[in-house]
């Protein structure tokens, strides 16, 4: 069954660091999109940056204003891995992290789309 698998998430104090990895399985993850979205307390969800695929998409990488220069993400189609590399992390990035796969969605930093979804890892930074 395809899936996309989580995982990375932890407490930390403000300014350090978390690499998440999103593991996916059951389908052609070098032809997929992947986005990585969070949803804060009593927030909505929050597309955060998305990596389309270079062969079925444009390959392009897309953040969103609230992390870009902070988070970086990155793809690995042999270990059919997504990370998502958060830096300087502060108090108000806590919640729960997902990454989710779709194919030729990402042309611009949206949910909408995506067919495969992950259950969450969750991040506090807290002192």
């Amino acid at each position: 069954q395809a899936q996309v698998v989580e995982s990375g998430g932890g407490n930390v104090q403000p300014g350090e660091s978390l690499r998440l990895s999103c593991v996916a399985s059951g389908f052609n993850f070098d032809l997929f999109d992947i986005c990585w979205y969070r949803q804060l307390p009593g927030k909505e969800r929050e597309p955060i940056s998305a990596f389309a695929s270079s062969s079925y998409n444009d390959g392009r990488i897309r953040y969103a204003d609230s992390v870009k220069g902070r988070f970086t993400i990155s793809r690995d189609n042999a270990k059919n891995t997504a990370y998502l590399q958060m830096d300087s992390l502060n108090p108000e990035d806590t919640g729960i992290y997902y990454c989710a796969a779709g194919k030729g969605v990402a042309w611009t930093l949206s949910l909408r789309g995506y067919e495969y979804w992950g259950r969450g890892t969750q991040v506090i930074v807290a002192s």
